[in-house]
């Protein structure tokens, strides 16, 4: 039933959100250089690699100029995607993800492949279900790049005050999740989405 209603909504989703998709594509590309879309490395159910698709809101080569946390005073993020990650905008392109199997609408958020590595076995538990675009513990960490500002280490600062919560609320998730629990929290990021 779930997949059922990925793929309905997904569908529904992009269907909608087309003619923005074009025009943010357009104002990333006079923006600044490289590509419209960032695809990075992300661990999907059971641990499976998959790249996930997001509207690019960082310099060429961001990866390579620093960490994978980002806050939101961080020089790699380009003047367009201020705004679209604001907005949470930049996101919209995994609702092909979820089309394609990979992520769910709602879930664990993916991580990339090195912090899935240092899981514990109980923190393994998270990987039991897709990763989903939006989740309690995004809806908690709605300003994440905020609360990560003006850090000196943005890694440490990551880890010791977003990650315990984060993964504590993602655990919640995967042993208390329903159809009617997805729909709440698609309404509720529908409504942070514009706070």
């Amino acid at each position: 039933m779930k997949r059922l209603f990925d793929i309905g909504l997904s569908t529904v989703g992009l269907l909608v959100v087309w003619p923005l998709l074009a025009l943010l594509a357009l104002w990333i590309k006079l923006d600044s250089k490289g590509p419209i879309f960032y695809r990075g490395l992300r661990a999907g159910k059971w641990g499976q690699p998959f790249l996930i698709l997001k509207l690019r809101t960082m310099v060429e080569n961001a990866e390579q100029l620093g960490g994978a946390e980002t806050s939101s005073d961080d020089s790699r993020i380009t003047r367009a995607g201020k705004f679209l990650r604001q907005y949470k905008l930049d996101e919209l392109p995994q609702l092909i993800n979820v089309l394609m199997g990979e992520m769910s609408l709602v879930g664990p958020r993916p991580e990339v492949m090195d912090e899935v590595a240092c899981y514990t076995r109980q923190e393994q538990n998270i990987l039991r279900v897709r990763p989903g675009i939006t989740d309690w513990a995004s809806l908690t960490f709605h300003h994440e790049g905020e609360i990560l500002r003006g850090s000196k280490d943005v890694h440490l600062a990551y880890h010791e005050k977003i990650r315990p919560e984060k993964l504590r609320l993602q655990l919640q998730y995967v042993q208390s999740h329903s159809l009617l629990t997805d729909m709440w929290i698609i309404c509720r990021t529908c409504r942070a989405i514009f706070e």
